[in-house]
């Protein structure tokens, strides 16, 4: 399956749920999309719960299956309690952590950001979205993409501030500092369902 481009409310209101912050449609229809979506009573059962609660994490950080099976894989290796840590390598990814730094006001707008290989990795340019960061790692605007308006405007603009992130709105830089601890993460995923999901 292709990655999704189309209306993000549409996804949205799929999961009764502002996953792409405040939004009047998620408000004003609070139930599903289509012709069907108000008449839709039937009781889920769990591995529909279980299901959908993954399709929501994978909407929310804009991945794909194959990405997101193989992060929980290796999320299952890692010492730990799995449903967190996978949260904590989807919070580690450049992508996420551009839009973290408030380098974009989107995750999307972070995606093609990253694509364009307008930031530097420890002085290394990466146009990878999804670049594993570890801890320590710092992240800069390449001087050349400095005057970019789309950048200026969205770091001005928001003031959201992870204890787990360093930004230098000045500079322009940013620095990771540790894994987020889940009570840090806004997201509101119900992770033990994928682990469940994934776990059958």
């Amino acid at each position: 399956m292709a990655r999704y481009r189309g209306p993000k409310q549409k996804i949205a209101r799929r999961f009764k749920d502002p996953i792409f912050g405040h939004s009047k449609a998620v408000d004003r229809k609070n139930y599903g999309p289509g012709q069907h979506g108000k008449n839709k009573r039937a009781k889920l059962s769990n591995y529909a719960i279980q299901l959908m609660e993954k399709q929501k994490a994978k909407a929310i950080y804009g991945i794909l299956e194959r990405q997101f099976s193989n992060l929980f894989v290796k999320a299952t290796k890692i010492p730990g309690v799995t449903g967190t840590v996978l949260l904590q390598l989807l919070e580690a990814r450049l992508d996420n952590t551009v839009y973290r730094m408030g380098f974009s006001p989107t995750r999307r707008g972070a995606r093609q950001l990253v694509l364009h290989k307008h930031f530097l990795v420890n002085g290394n340019p990466v146009n990878i979205p999804s670049y594993q960061l570890k801890p320590g790692d710092v992240i800069e605007v390449r001087e050349r993409s400095k005057s970019l308006e789309a950048i200026n405007n969205s770091i001005q603009s928001r003031n959201s501030r992870y204890n787990w992130l360093e930004v230098n709105k000045a500079s322009l830089t940013g620095k990771f500092l540790h894994y987020p601890e889940r009570e840090d993460i806004p997201e509101n995923i119900k992770e033990q369902l994928i682990v469940e999901l994934y776990s059958k």
